[in-house]
């Protein structure tokens, strides 16, 4: 397959989740979200004759989406953002500000988590097989799974605060 056609392929299938993944590192903040998924793919396409086929297409893919989105958040922020009223990036036609709220304040705990914790309940959030996240990690999957259950406790606790 050319590697245009696979790069396509891999945008057309994996992009919603990649999205959706850094808008859980960027606390729900959809432009830098964006602006992180459109850097990581920009990423797979310069390196894509680089991958060597070891892991899963999918587990090097959200590597280089963490890193990605790690070095993001690392990075000083070189312009101020004005704070302006935030409004949903998705106006339903009911609205529910109790849902809104629930979000809002799982993103926040989903926040407080260590990198390692992030990275895991955003991709268990996006049901990235426990495999790859465990490749990912580097870690079994048992280990993992315990990981996940205790992640889930600490979420659980702090939604309820």
């Amino acid at each position: 397959m050319p590697q245009q056609e696979l790069f396509n392929n891999i945008y057309q299938t994996h992009y919603d989740k990649v999205h959706r993944l850094c808008k859980g590192y960027f606390n729900g903040h959809e432009g830098m979200a964006a602006d992180a998924t459109q850097e990581i793919f920009l990423k797979v396409w310069q390196h894509l004759d680089g991958f060597r086929g070891e892991a899963k297409l999918s587990t090097w893919l959200y590597r280089i989406a963490v890193n990605t989105c790690l070095l993001q958040l690392r990075k000083p922020a070189t312009t101020k953002e004005i704070k302006t009223e935030q409004l949903p990036d998705v106006v339903a036609e009911e609205y529910n500000p109790v849902t809104d709220e629930r979000l809002k304040k799982m993103y926040g705990c989903i926040q407080q988590l260590d990198e390692t914790g992030k990275m895991i309940i955003l991709m268990v959030l996006e049901g990235v097989e426990y495999s790859a996240i465990a490749e990912v990690v580097g870690s079994t999957e048992e280990t993992l799974r315990v990981r996940i259950h205790r992640i889930k406790k600490q979420l659980s606790t702090c939604v309820q605060l």
